[in-house]
């Protein structure tokens, strides 16, 4: 047994049914679960009449958390890890999302299992400090012998709550597809691995750290058939997730009326993608009736603002959708449609891209606020990745606990309400996290490994991956 206790938080967030936020808040953390949430002042009498062990030998570490607003663990929802090889390509240019995909295949086809090795550490660590506790991953590229498998050691090194999804891609160029034939893969050779994958690592239990999901990348990358066995397949164990890109832009909403003869979210229905268990990234153009359907089929969505905005797919009318109870949680997207890893600071311009509207609505400033946005990604990303262990501070949950502070230069003259300042204010680095009850980051140091030499590693890696390519680089 290991006991944690993180006291004096200027505001604990609970994210508790009642929203409560508790002024000079503490919470215990016993192994890798919450025991107690309170006042700081609480503290002893609740150890004094509850925990004689704890009284007798006192707390194997206690983190004094004064100027700091302590809440759950971001949720990151959606992200392509290994696309940190390949920052500011293409996205300093203005390409849209087809032509940037054409763009950058060729480039990706060049990775390794090191190249997904390293990007994962790279951008899981990242995430990590920006508050990030757990991660959902979309890997649909395996070319020269990469697996999903690189990416799932580096998260279990780092030690961060993993949903990868196992993505896919099985039409390519010569069948009307994006991406060079070479690096599809063939349906049959997709749901073995899937198998395998789910075989290998899925763990379904409360507090898990890994599961599964299945995710063929797009409707315009894989067959209906591909859809439907992927559906079938995960129904077949428990808490295995569906995931896949959805009415991310209009090209694509023109793609799926030319080939399909239906609109994107027509289409997924027809291929029986619709339930708790399946969530799409994006959801930038569905019309009222689509979001009905997502609300009645409780199907879920990952925003990723940043992506949709450096990519000019537009705005999605996510106040129409959590005011109709669709599940919604936030994702970075890849870093190659974003350029960062910074989720606190996604969950900033989902409350700002709110404010300004989309096309038809009239812009507002309190169409979004700032605790609806730590909402969506905390407690919503825990709803869309079906985890009812995470996104909350109150006891028997899994201790995912992060701390920003809010006594510093970002934050000077915010303390009238240091939780909106989180939001409002320029986004910073997480000063602590505890992800499964172990102390990650402290006094914002990244303990898990050494930086500098994996960024000179990563780089080393996406130069020869570019020049592999025959991109031209800077001098």
């Amino acid at each position: 047994m290991s006991t944690l206790l993180i006291k004096n938080a200027n505001v604990l967030v609970t994210m508790n049914e009642n929203r409560e936020e508790i002024r000079n808040g503490a919470v215990l953390v016993e192994n890798n679960q919450i025991q107690w949430v309170g006042a700081s002042a609480d503290v002893d009498r609740y150890i004094a009449e509850t925990r004689p062990d704890i009284a007798r030998d006192g707390f194997d570490e206690v983190i004094d958390a004064s100027g700091c607003v302590v809440l759950p663990g971001l949720v990151n929802c959606h992200h392509h890890l290994y696309q940190t090889l390949t920052r500011a390509t293409g996205t300093g240019e203005g390409k849209v999302l087809f032509d940037w995909l054409k763009f950058l295949y060729p480039i990706w086809a060049e990775m390794t299992p090191e190249a997904v090795y390293v990007s994962a550490q790279i951008g899981i660590s990242e995430l990590v400090l920006s508050g990030c506790t757990t991660v959902a991953d979309h890997l649909y590229m395996y070319p020269n012998g990469s697996k999903m498998d690189d990416e799932i050691r580096a998260a279990q090194e780092i030690g961060v709550r993993f949903h990868p999804t196992r993505g896919s891609i099985s039409i390519g160029e010569s069948q009307g597809g994006l991406s060079p034939d070479h690096v599809c893969d063939s349906e049959p050779d997709i749901i073995k691995d899937c198998i395998r994958l789910i075989e290998a690592f899925h763990d379904p239990e409360p507090l898990s750290m890994l599961r599964i999901g299945l995710a063929p990348s797009a409707l315009f990358e894989v067959t209906a058939d591909l859809m439907r066995e992927s559906v079938e397949l995960a129904r077949q164990h428990p808490l295995v997730n569906l995931h896949t890109h959805l009415g991310e832009t209009k090209d694509e909403e023109r793609f799926c009326l030319e080939t399909f003869g239906k609109r994107p979210v027509e289409y997924a229905e027809w291929c029986n993608w619709a339930g708790e268990d399946v969530w799409f990234a994006h959801m930038v153009h569905p019309n009222e009736a689509d979001i009905d359907w997502l609300a009645k089929t409780n199907s879920g969505v990952c925003h990723c603002p940043n992506s949709n905005m450096i990519l000019a797919s537009g705005i999605a009318p996510i106040r129409e959708m959590v005011d109709k109870n669709v599940r919604v949680g936030l994702g970075v997207d890849g870093s190659a449609s974003n350029d960062g890893n910074h989720l606190l600071g996604e969950a900033r311009q989902a409350m700002l891209l709110q404010r300004v509207g989309w096309p038809g609505f009239e812009s507002s400033a309190n169409r979004f606020t700032a605790r609806e946005a730590l909402e969506l990604a905390t407690i919503g990303g825990a709803q869309v990745l079906r985890r009812n262990d995470i996104g909350v501070l109150v006891p028997g949950m899994a201790a995912d606990i992060v701390a920003f502070r809010v006594d510093g230069l970002e934050h000077a003259g915010g303390q009238s309400d240091p939780v909106a300042s989180l939001i409002t204010c320029a986004p910073t680095q997480v000063w602590l996290s505890v992800i499964n009850g172990r102390v990650i980051v402290k006094d914002s140091q990244f303990l898990p490994l050494e930086l500098k030499p994996l960024v000179e590693r990563h780089n080393r890696i996406s130069i020869e991956m570019m020049e592999r390519a025959g991109v031209s680089l800077a001098s």
